[in-house]
């Protein structure tokens, strides 16, 4: 029998169990072996053909990955932001190769990709729909696009796809430490109480990895589900905005629901008649959250029109690998003005390990 057939068999049983107290262990363990197969199906194929277009170099200080069902207008959108040009028409599957372009916006370079439309089943390996999600998943920001006539059925068949493949929308990942090790059977704490799941479930999806001596430390109330992704290790967590493409085709009040709903992370817009695309762009900066760093030679003003855009968490090592790979080997000491200066306006003098901040200025001297 093979994965695919596997996973089947597995849904169809999951549907046939009735969920109830006495069956919460046995759907467990199905949901830990449907997880499993799941990642094999979608682990890439070492023999065969190459595909055209969607191992794209990843470029520039981020990237953002369009994702969407065929003729929602990514590739339209692709070519009004950038100086990308996608091929665009009104029938579906019009693109079918991942097509990059680079916004420039905040002094950042940006790579947006105009995914292939994705189809129901791509989790399956239907289609292309693999590759798809497959890129999505080295995205920093995911743009999940839809058209607004149509947009109810089209995010929850997005969304299920992206789940199935590993993709974890506008969450961040569980709290829990797991630790394999050689001998010593299963250790588990909890620093907090655990109301969805048990030291029996625990355990019994362990065993169903085959897992049987480790450490597992959990931080917060986790479910069975959250557990499975900490295990298996490959689930990638990322930002998401949701757009709503041909809000002209939808009435006023249409468009005023869509707005209001999902804590904020709708966005409306019209390609053919390019309302909110500034909106949108403003949006999409704010979810990659880049730490925008200006350097400063001795005895000049800082170079303000050539950022350096790092992620969050960035040090003044990262702003030296930046520079130059070999730069860090030589560093003595940096001088910061701005935000993270205890002295600030006054410049402070700092290590590798100092954190730096958005518009922070930095003058680095070497040995």
């Amino acid at each position: 029998m093979g994965v695919l057939e596997k996973i089947q068999e597995i849904e169809k049983e999951m549907q046939r169990t009735q969920k109830n107290k006495a069956t919460e262990y046995h759907l467990g363990t199905l949901k830990a072996k449907l997880a499993k197969y799941r990642a094999q199906l979608l682990e890439p194929e070492k023999k065969g053909a190459k595909g055209e277009g969607f191992d794209v170099l990843k470029s520039g200080d981020a990237r953002v990955a369009l994702i969407g069902f065929p003729s929602v207008g990514k590739s339209t959108l692709l070519s009004k932001v950038t100086k990308t040009e996608s091929i665009t028409g009104a029938y579906e599957f019009t693109t079918l190769t991942a097509i990059p372009g680079v916004l420039e916006y905040e002094g950042a370079r940006v790579q947006l990709l105009d995914l292939p439309g994705i189809v129901e089943g791509a989790a399956m390996g239907r289609g292309r729909g693999r590759q798809v999600v497959s890129v999505a998943k080295t995205a920093d920001v995911i743009v999940i696009m839809m058209d607004a006539t149509k947009s109810t059925e089209q995010r929850r068949l997005l969304e299920a796809e992206l789940e199935a493949v590993g993709i974890r929308l506008n969450t961040k990942a569980p709290d829990v430490v797991f630790r394999q090790k050689a001998a010593g059977g299963i250790t588990i704490n909890a620093t907090v109480k655990l109301t969805k799941i048990d030291d029996k479930m625990i355990r019994s999806i362990l065993q169903s990895y085959k897992i049987h001596n480790c450490d597992v430390m959990i931080r917060e109330d986790i479910d069975t589900d959250e557990f499975i992704d900490v295990l298996l290790g490959t689930r990638k967590y990322v930002p998401c905005l949701y757009v709503f493409n041909k809000i002209d085709a939808v009435s006023l009040e249409e468009v005023e629901r869509l707005s209001t709903e999902n804590e904020g992370k709708n966005v409306m817009i019209s390609c053919e008649m390019d309302l909110g695309l500034d909106i949108l762009l403003e949006r999409i900066w704010e979810e990659l959250r880049l730490v925008k760093v200006y350097t400063k030679r001795r005895g000049t003003l800082p170079d303000l029109s050539d950022p350096i855009c790092l992620r969050p968490g960035a040090t003044i090592e990262t702003v030296c690998h930046s520079i130059h790979r070999g730069l860090a080997s030589h560093f003595k000491y940096a001088l910061v003005w701005g935000k993270s200066s205890k002295f600030s306006p006054q410049p402070q003098k700092v290590g590798l390990t100092h954190p730096v901040y958005d518009e922070d200025v930095v003058s680095i001297f070497t040995k």
